[in-house]
């Protein structure tokens, strides 16, 4: 099996809210959207975000999601100054992002800071001067 990751997928609980956040706050252009049931944006050249309703989810895969605290996952926005952490994090407030943390200097020389999505999902938004974080900037 290749080591790779084609789509990353996240539940969402309201579709159109979710729109809202990511295309009209965030300024994201998305791939593919079929209103109330999916959302898709290509994020890497071959890697899509894809927001799904979870009803649609619940009926492909049978189960309900786990809901209820801090979903065990986040996402990382990565970018090449300290400047662009602050201003992604003023974006993601704008927007209506909740439990934005304040950025702060890491111990291992990088600069980050957290938002969370409306169904809580956290996104890192980090500076990361090491050689892994610079060789995933654009």
């Amino acid at each position: 099996m290749d080591q790779r990751v084609s789509f990353i997928t996240l539940v969402v609980t309201d579709l159109e809210v979710s729109r809202k956040f990511y295309v009209d706050g965030l300024g994201w252009e998305p791939e593919l959207h079929e209103a109330g049931e999916v959302l898709m944006f290509r994020v890497a050249e071959k890697v899509v975000l894809s927001l799904w309703a979870e009803s649609f989810f619940v009926e492909e895969v049978g189960h309900q999601p786990a809901r209820g605290g801090v979903p065990p996952i986040t996402l990382a926005h990565n970018l090449s100054t300290k400047r662009g952490v602050d201003t992604v994090l003023e974006q993601a407030a704008v927007a209506g992002a909740t439990e934005i943390g304040e950025p702060v200097e890491r111990e291992w020389g990088g600069y980050t800071g957290y938002f969370a999505d409306p169904d809580g999902f956290r996104w890192e938004v980090a500076y990361n001067p090491g050689e892994i974080g610079q060789s995933v900037l654009p």
